[in-house]
C-alpha cells in the first residue's frame, strides 16, 4: 500500500511533499516506546506514534522505515520536521487515536510487524 493511499484512508495531512509518498508499505508498527520500535519493528515498515521529538526520526532512520504517522493530532517538533525533510521521510498528521488509526490500516490490508516470541526458560 502506498503512503499516499494511507493518507487518504486516515484522512491525514502531509507536512511536506516528497517523492517518497509513492513508497510501498507492507507492515506497520505502532508504539510510543522507541525501545519497542527498535526491538520489534521491521525495516521499511510504517511507524505510528504520538511522540513528537527528534528521536522518532532517528529511530525511523536506523530501521529504514518508510514513513511516520503522528496520531492524536500531534505535530512533531520543528527540529524533527527539518530532519525528516532532509532524510526524505514522509510524515502524516492524523487526528485519530492510535487504536483507530491501526484499525483502519489493518482493515485496509496493512499487516502488523510480526512479533517473534522467545521461549521462556
Amino acid at each position: 500500500m502506498k503512503i499516499s493511499k494511507i493518507e487518504k484512508i486516515l484522512q491525514a495531512s502531509r507536512l511536506f511533499d516528497t517523492a517518497a509518498m509513492d513508497s510501498e508499505v507492507e507492515y506497520a508498527f505502532a508504539s510510543d516506546l522507541m525501545s519497542d520500535v527498535l526491538a520489534f519493528a521491521l525495516a521499511t515498515s510504517l511507524l505510528i506514534t504520538g511522540l513528537t521529538n527528534i528521536q522518532i526520526i532517528r529511530t525511523a532512520t536506523m530501521l529504514d522505515m518508510t514513513g511516520i504517522v503522528f496520531v492524536r493530532n500531534k505535530r512533531p517538533l520543528e527540529e524533527a520536521i527539518v530532519l525528516a525533510k532532509k532524510l526524505d521521510i514522509p510524515i502524516l498528521l492524523c487526528q485519530k487515536s492510535m487504536f483507530e488509526t491501526c484499525g483502519l490500516l489493518y482493515q485496509a490490508g496493512l499487516k502488523p510487524c510480526p512479533i517473534l516470541h522467545k521461549e521462556s526458560s
